[in-house]
C-alpha cells in the first residue's frame, strides 16, 4: 500500500541524512518532502513562563533521535501552531524514532479500519483522509496541553486520554503504559520536550 511503501524507506533514508534543512511547508503523510528536517541547532533553554524568546517550534526538530515524530507534527497546522504559541504552554511527549520504527502496524494504521475495510482501507482519497485523521490521533496521544507538569498530576492530552508520570529509580515513567522517559530534551518559554522510550497506546485514545 501506498503509506506503508512509502513512509519507512524515506524516513530511513532522513535518518542517514547528515544536514537537514527546515520545510516550513505542509505536505499529505505520503509525500517524499515530508522527510522530518532539522533547524539549525539552538542552546538556548529557560524553564516554562521565563524570559526567553525560544519556542517549542524552535527546538522539537534539534535532536535526531526524535526527528519522525517531529516531522508528523508538522502535518497538523493547529498542533504545529501551538508549539509556535508562547502562551500556550506544552509537554511534548516525543517517542524515540527506533520505539515508531517498531511499531506492529504504523502509526496512520487502524486495525477496525481494515476490519471493516480490508487491505484497501487506506487507498484513494477517503482511505487518505483516514490515515491522515489517524496519525493525528497519534501525534496528539503524545501531546499534553501543560507545563510544567508536577508527578501525579493526571491531565488529559490532546487526544483526550488522561495521562500522569511518576519517578521510578532517579527517572520518570509515564502512565498507563510504564514508558519510561529517556531524557528531558529541552525547557523553553512555552514547555518541554520529553523524549519516551516508547510509544503511548495511541489506538486507545
Amino acid at each position: 500500500m501506498r503509506y506503508t511503501s512509502l513512509i519507512y524507506p524515506i524516513l530511513t533514508i532522513s535518518l542517514a541524512s547528515t544536514a537537514y534543512a527546515r520545510n516550513k511547508q505542509q505536505h499529505p503523510i505520503n509525500s517524499p518532502l515530508l522527510t522530518p528536517a532539522m533547524p539549525p541547532p539552538s542552546s538556548s533553554t529557560s524553564t516554562p513562563g521565563g524570559d526567553s524568546t525560544v519556542i517549542l517550534s524552535d527546538v522539537l526538530g534539534n535532536d535526531r533521535s526524535i526527528n519522525i515524530f517531529a516531522g508528523f507534527t508538522r502535518d497538523f497546522a493547529p498542533i504545529s501552531k501551538r508549539f509556535e504559541d508562547s502562551s500556550l504552554n506544552t509537554t511534548i511527549l516525543a517517542p524515540i524514532n527506533s520505539a515508531i520504527m517498531g511499531l506492529p502496524r504504523k502509526p496512520w494504521e487502524d486495525l477496525e479500519d481494515y476490519d471493516k475495510l480490508g487491505a484497501e482501507a487506506y487507498e484513494g482519497g477517503d482511505g487518505q483522509d483516514r490515515a491522515q485523521r489517524n496519525l493525528r490521533r497519534f501525534v496528539e496521544a503524545h501531546v499534553v496541553p501543560a507545563s510544567p507538569w508536577k508527578e501525579g498530576e493526571k491531565l488529559k492530552t490532546l487526544a483526550g486520554g488522561e495521562i500522569w508520570w511518576e519517578s521510578r529509580d532517579g527517572g520518570k515513567v509515564i502512565q498507563p503504559g510504564n514508558i519510561e522517559v529517556s531524557s528531558i530534551a529541552s525547557k523553553v518559554h512555552n514547555g518541554e520536550v520529553w523524549i519516551l522510550k516508547g510509544v503511548r497506546n495511541y489506538a486507545s485514545q
